[in-house]
């Protein structure tokens, strides 16, 4: 394997895209090509290049400061080579998997992934075994609850709370003794937290401005990159925070330069909205009920499915009220509503149903991709910037249908097209795929939670640190 140096503070490969391994060797083995929103391109990843910031100045008072700062130097050179010395070697690894078509054995092995449901197989099989082996992250213990370490549990941003608190376990494989041993460093800030106990009551329109959460967040930032040298040492490149609300994305905005290469774990995965797969992580959002990890699954096998299409919720932006223009309370193979009658059950009316529509809200992402998942529901995809979770990995095309926002009006045609053999392999690989979507504490092998991780950690390789 080619030996990759590095004298800039930044690298991001242009040549071993580990963001892209899996879609390049897929094509490679005559695969079909990944869905649009799945995963950028080798020309996109180029071009979105950063440029490293300048080194710090270093000022010496005497000779003794002068030895000091040499003997850290020296220190940080050898930790940082020690590092992309085990991330070479995880590279290799998974290139050899993923062009063999075989893998590592790391532990009793109890699933395999397969089929053409994944990308490759065995590339995604064998990276996860190799992040099992180093990858680690530190949590900052800086900041109090509960605008930091602390988020909801439940309810539709229940996702943020259950990451955070699973990554701060004691009991969670991959979080870091101390700070030394991390390949990625975690800013615990809930963005939900912060809305509900800063923002609230809202008073006026001014209410609204995202000034106070901008602030809070690069105030924490420059506490701990005062206190600690990893941030300045990769310009925040190795660091990272969640959140699932909608006004994340938004965190960045006030300084583009400061979180230039910082790591953003959203929801709101909307690429028109600067979400970039190159660098950030589509967290899937899932509903989390009180006193349960996730919906009841009351599918029904594919023969009992007497419903065409199926969707019930809310007026929430552009894109329902165009669904709902066309198809509310219209038709009986597709069934639109915007609230259920009581007497109707919403996770019973997923299960008879063939497809369930998942358009986006007042932002890209929804609950209905992972409920539809769920019940073992085909989820139509009817946004047109959604950079779908774990896109990395999962062949989206192969397990569910994307709908054009412009053409909403054509929806049962599309799907009546589809003839029944095509549907029947479609709701095969969502029952498949609904390991990597199951919600666990502590967390499992392959569930939603390693996957969120195994984002992160193709990102991380996929970086070299000033050597």
């Amino acid at each position: 394997m080619a030996d990759f140096s590095c004298t800039t503070p930044l690298l991001i490969y242009p040549i071993i895209v580990f963001i892209l391994f899996f879609s390049s060797l897929h094509s490679h083995f005559d695969s079909p090509s990944p869905s649009p929103s799945s995963s950028p391109s080798f020309s996109s990843l180029s071009s979105s290049t950063p440029s490293p910031p300048s080194p710090p100045l270093i000022k010496y008072f005497d000779n003794g400061s002068r030895n000091r700062s040499l003997e850290k130097k020296k220190k940080k050179k050898k930790y940082f080579k020690r590092m992309e010395e085990s991330l070479a070697k995880a590279r290799a690894a998974i290139w050899k998997a993923g062009r063999s078509r075989t893998y590592t054995p790391y532990m009793n092995e109890s699933f395999f992934p397969r089929g053409v449901v994944y990308r490759n197989p065995s590339a995604f099989y064998q990276s996860h075994i190799e992040m099992e082996k180093i990858f680690k992250i530190w949590t900052y213990e800086e900041g109090e609850k509960p605008l930091f370490h602390s988020g909801p549990m439940n309810l539709i941003y229940g996702i943020e709370g259950q990451f955070m608190d699973e990554l701060e376990s004691k009991k969670c494989p991959f979080a870091a003794r101390r700070p030394d041993d991390a390949m990625l460093f975690f800013i615990p800030v809930s963005v939900v937290n912060i809305i509900r106990f800063v923002y609230r009551p809202y008073t006026s329109d001014a209410s609204y401005s995202r000034d106070r959460l901008q602030g809070l967040v690069s105030d924490y930032i420059q506490v701990i990159s005062r206190k600690y040298p990893f941030w300045n040492q990769s310009s925040g490149a190795d660091h990272f925070m969640v959140s699932c609300h909608d006004w994340a994305p938004e965190i960045s905005a006030a300084n583009p330069k400061f979180f230039e290469h910082f790591m953003r774990v959203l929801c709101n995965a909307n690429t028109s909205e600067g979400f970039k797969p190159v660098r950030d992580v589509a967290l899937p959002e899932i509903y989390v009920p009180f006193g349960m990890l996730g919906p009841p699954r009351l599918g029904h096998p594919p023969a009992d499915r007497s419903i065409l299409a199926f969707f019930a919720g809310g007026a929430h932006g552009e894109v329902r009220s165009i669904l709902f223009h066309h198809w509310k309370e219209k038709d009986q193979d597709v069934q639109v509503h915007e609230y259920l009658p009581k007497t109707l059950n919403y996770t019973e009316l997923m299960g008879k149903s063939k497809f369930c529509l998942c358009p986006s809200g007042f932002e890209v992402a929804s609950p209905r991709v992972v409920e539809s998942i769920y019940a073992g529901c085909v989820p139509v995809i009817i946004s047109d910037n959604y950079s779908l979770p774990f896109g990395d990995v999962l062949e989206w095309s192969r397990f569910s249908v994307h709908i054009p926002i412009a053409r909403i009006p054509e929806i049962k045609t599309i799907l009546r097209a589809i003839p029944m053999p095509e549907y029947l392999k479609k709701q095969k690989l969502v029952m498949q795929v609904q390991r990597h979507f199951t919600l666990n504490r502590p967390a499992k092998r392959f569930d939603v939670l390693h996957m969120v991780l195994h984002s992160m950690w193709l990102r991380r390789i996929n970086i070299q640190l000033p050597l």
